[in-house]
């Protein structure tokens, strides 16, 4: 492809080519079964196409236009893949301390981060990132469990004590709890200290 001055990506037996129009599209994907016939092999007709940019995914990757041009972001279904796991991760339901959590969640968000580094999606990443700490959130609120416990702990932690004691009395609205006061305790600077790798 280079020979003929087309952009193209590759990985293993996967590969996206780039024209300019649809037509100079059909003329490749010709050549490629042309040279494909000579090496005795074939184009996958159920996975490839002559389509655009926008439309296609690629390893994980889908694209989009901006000012600045294409962009590549994460495609949905390794999103929803990535969201699942999560959930599997973080359960509350898990009986783990938080350090087994996040020791759980590490690897897993270290290689999911470097897989998916070039995505141009910076937003996303800030979304994920909260998301992710709510549930964190709410493991730590299932881990203390009464309202006097929290209460305790949140002041251990600097908390002021109006805050400490409005999260404390909603101690039995967990998930809704962990997205309101607390976040002025629990921030993403205290999970750094923990551990946590950042998306963003």
């Amino acid at each position: 492809m280079s020979e003929v001055g087309h952009c193209f990506a590759r990985y293993a037996d996967d590969c996206n080519v780039y024209v300019r129009s649809r037509k100079a599209g059909e003329r490749v994907m010709a050549l490629l079964r042309r040279c494909y016939a000579k090496l005795r092999l074939k184009v996958n007709e159920t996975k490839s196409a002559v389509a655009s940019v926008t439309g296609r995914k690629f390893q994980g990757y889908s694209f989009g236009f901006a000012k600045e041009g294409v962009k590549c972001k994460v495609a949905d279904k390794p999103m929803a893949t990535f969201r699942q796991r999560i959930r599997q991760l973080t359960r509350r339901s898990g009986g783990r301390s938080m350090a087994e959590v996040i020791e759980r969640l590490k690897p897993y968000l270290l290689g999911w981060k470097a897989y998916f580094g070039l995505a141009q999606t910076p937003k996303v990443w800030r979304t994920l990132d909260e998301w992710l700490r709510h549930r964190l959130r709410a493991i730590q609120l299932k881990h203390w469990r009464r309202g006097s416990t929290i209460h305790r702990e949140l002041i251990n932690l600097g908390a002021a004590e109006q805050v400490a004691k409005r999260v404390a009395g909603n101690s039995r609205s967990g998930w809704r709890n962990s997205d309101g006061d607390i976040k002025r305790v629990l921030t993403i600077a205290y999970f750094d200290k923990l551990g946590v790798s950042r998306l963003s």
